[in-house]
């Protein structure tokens, strides 16, 4: 694999001072694309949730619903 250089070559970019740096009121040059950003991540296809997570949070559910019941039925009576 190859490596492109992103920076631009000063001594041929117009518009550089010494050093790399760009004076007021002059644009700096374009970002080059990098080719090589990363290695590629094959896709992870997710399962959906747990088996355990999901029944906490339904007796969870199931709980705060026996709760209001009963505090409904206690307001009634």
């Amino acid at each position: 694999m190859s490596h492109v250089n992103p920076d631009p070559e000063p001594e041929r970019t117009t518009g550089l001072e010494p050093g790399g740096s760009v004076p007021p009121g002059e644009t700096p040059p374009a970002e080059s694309s990098l080719p090589e950003a990363g290695p590629r991540e094959p896709h992870v296809q997710h399962r959906g949730w747990a088996k355990a997570p999901l029944t906490l949070i339904l007796v969870l559910v199931v709980l705060v619903a026996l709760f209001f019941l009963a505090y409904a039925l206690v307001l009634i009576v």
